[in-house]
């Protein structure tokens, strides 16, 4: 039996080393992000043997925190890197660099946040795409699609608007983390084309609302659970809205509303009349405090809009 590795990267004993799993966990990133510092800027274990499991020391744990440190003040990946591999200066001195143009390097406030959410957040604050989708892909794949939503991606979109409601900056965040996340949820759409319902999902938002993200794991979601959807998309005028209701006879309709300007209970009453019963349900902050009329259903969040959705469908 082999006893447990004690031997220091750097070649000093008595210290544990920490397997790349532990320190990913213990940093709040996804595995493959170390393994992406380690590839592109030398950020991985100091002592690494070919042929053995990489294994990070404590110095080497102290540089990538360093590196988040950098991260986190808005400088990019190459001159966070940078600055921790030149970890004994800046231990010494506490420098962090700064982005030059500023581009939200203050943080986000996420109270409560998961370790994976406040990753999530550092990478877009440092507008390192690759970094946010790789960890969404991480947060798909072990999480599923409710949880990476409400767990993980919620917090940040909330942080990023809060931040910029509070300093007027971060919209370069929000657009870049927006257009992570869309291409992250359509990627974990799979393709049904036997569903378990015999007539379409239609998923749309109220005329002129444009903040349709929220329906992308929604559509994720009925997907995984073999229910056939037909996106839509922002903005969609009341008429092509009734076209499509008429074209495709949906089995349900879901309709979403960031804004209460746009959550109009006379988009619903007009809605074209179907041989067959059409579910209709509306979804979004719009709604909270606005009148949804009969024959529509509020749904208050992802889970119990794909329940809702799939107990009337199937």
């Amino acid at each position: 039996m082999t006893q447990p590795e004690h031997r220091s990267a750097g070649g000093h004993t008595g210290e544990p080393l920490l397997s790349v799993a532990a320190v990913a966990r213990r940093l709040g990133i996804a595995p493959a992000t170390l393994r992406t510092w380690d590839r592109r800027y030398g950020l991985g274990p100091s002592g690494h043997t070919v042929g053995r499991h990489r294994k990070y020391g404590p110095r080497d744990v102290a540089r990538l925190e360093l590196m988040q440190r950098a991260l986190l003040r808005g400088a990019s990946s190459a001159e966070a890197a940078r600055f921790a591999l030149d970890s004994k200066s800046s231990m010494t001195h506490g420098e962090v660099p700064v982005s030059p143009s500023g581009g939200g390097g203050r943080g986000l406030k996420m109270p409560g946040a998961s370790p994976l959410a406040r990753g999530l957040g550092r990478a877009a604050v440092a507008m390192d795409s690759i970094a946010v989708q790789e960890m969404l892909a991480d947060s798909l794949a072990s999480g599923g699609v409710i949880a990476t939503w409400d767990d993980v991606v919620r917090p940040v979109l909330t942080a990023v608007a809060a931040k910029w409601q509070l300093s007027g900056t971060g919209v370069e965040v929000e657009h870049l983390l927006n257009e992570c996340v869309l291409a992250a949820f359509v990627r974990a759409t799979p393709l049904v084309t036997v569903g378990r319902n015999h007539r379409p999902v239609l998923l749309a938002c109220m005329p002129e609302e444009r903040h349709n993200l929220p329906l992308y794991p929604l559509a994720a979601e009925l997907a995984h659970r073999g229910v056939v959807v037909r996106q839509l998309g922002a903005a969609l005028p009341m008429d092509a809205l009734a076209a499509a209701v008429r074209r495709t006879a949906p089995s349900a309709v879901v309709l979403w509303a960031q804004l209460p300007r746009y959550a109009d209970p006379g988009v619903i009453a007009a809605l074209p009349r179907t041989r067959q019963q059409v579910r209709v349900f509306v979804g979004g902050p719009g709604w909270r405090r606005g009148v949804v009329t009969a024959p529509a259903e509020r749904v208050d969040d992802l889970a119990a809009a794909v329940g809702a959705v799939e107990a009337a469908v199937t």
